[in-house]
């Protein structure tokens, strides 16, 4: 009921929308609705915030785009600040469009008649928070996709209007998935908008998901949701007493950022690219074999990943090879 639906004609409506936004996965949605026609009368971003070397006051990536194309730009540091609020108000608002922006007040997003819609990287309900391009790739999904929705006081749980599904490849990483998701959920969030805008889009209640107690995602085994929390530290560790699909998808999933480590002799080790062998004669998980030139893998308890590309702590992201020729000493004789 909530597939992708198309919406060729031009808007019956010209709303007076509103961006919000922060990252590059955002200015693909925001150049979308620009080359679409759309008349954004207002762009809401982060502050400039220090960055590089020099620590410079460096804008956002939606930021530099707005400025590019004359777009009004606001850069609240408190969204309930009386004076961003006017201003807001002042704008006249039909609809907001957000993607990738910090959570907003009830007075923000509940302010246009039209209400706000959010792109969120996951088939909702599934796989609802901080990071869901993650959680599906680390839990070996097969499939995620995007979906548009309308805001409301619980974090991803507002009414659903168009979802497209995306198939997820088994050696498909983190920041590849991300950058295909961007463009597609920037077709979606056009597609939205016009089928709002022509009065042919209708809200749909997010649906109860079965209980899967089996899946680990489903933590609690009586919703049958994936959660899609931020992730931490911990959660980048690699615990070699796991699976080797475990371990894998754990990679791609934490690949490029942050990423996944584990530690060679007293250092960290991130792991971006690698392998997977499977081999039941394993005895010790987390011992290594390399011949210090061409190839370094570590023992799962049922198979060995054959790393392909890391960053040894402090140094520059390079290839296995690279790595062995430049950093061989730190190996033993394992």
């Amino acid at each position: 009921m909530y597939s992708r639906l198309k919406f060729k004609q031009r808007l019956k409506k010209d709303l007076r929308i509103v961006f919000l936004g922060t990252p590059d996965f955002a200015v693909a949605s925001l150049d979308a609705l620009v080359q679409a026609g759309c008349n954004i009368v207002g762009i809401i971003t982060s502050p400039d915030k220090p960055a590089g070397r020099g620590m410079k006051l460096t804008g956002s990536a939606v930021k530099n785009y707005a400025i590019e194309k004359g777009l009004h730009i606001l850069q609240p540091g408190k969204l309930k600040s009386p004076a961003f609020i006017d201003e807001l108000q002042n704008l006249h608002v039909d609809l907001q469009v957000v993607v990738a922006f910090r959570m907003l007040p009830e007075i923000v997003w509940n302010m246009p008649d039209m209400g706000t819609i959010n792109l969120h990287g996951s088939l909702l309900p599934q796989y609802r928070g901080a990071a869901p391009i993650n959680w599906a790739l680390i839990n070996g999904e097969k499939e995620t996709g995007v979906t548009t929705f309308k805001l409301k006081h619980d974090i991803d749980t507002g009414n659903i209007l168009l979802q497209q599904r995306i198939p997820v490849s088994d050696d498909e990483t983190a920041s590849e998935l991300h950058d295909r998701m961007k463009m597609i959920g920037a077709a979606l969030v056009v597609e939205t908008v016009r089928g709002l805008g022509n009065g042919l889009l209708q809200e749909v209640p997010q649906m109860p998901v079965e209980p899967d107690a089996s899946n680990p995602s489903d933590r609690d085994g009586q919703t049958g949701l994936k959660h899609a929390p931020k992730i931490f530290t911990d959660t980048c560790k690699i615990d070699w007493n796991k699976s080797v699909d475990e371990i894998y998808n754990l990679i791609r999933g934490l690949s490029a950022y942050p990423g996944a480590f584990t530690y060679l002799e007293t250092k960290m080790l991130k792991i971006f690219r690698a392998s997977k062998e499977k081999d039941s004669s394993i005895t010790i998980a987390g011992s290594y074999e390399t011949d210090k030139k061409t190839f370094l893998r570590f023992a799962c308890n049922d198979g060995f990943i054959s790393v392909k590309e890391i960053q040894l702590e402090g140094k520059k992201k390079m290839g296995v090879e690279e790595f062995l020729r430049g950093y061989h000493h730190l190996l033993g004789s394992s």
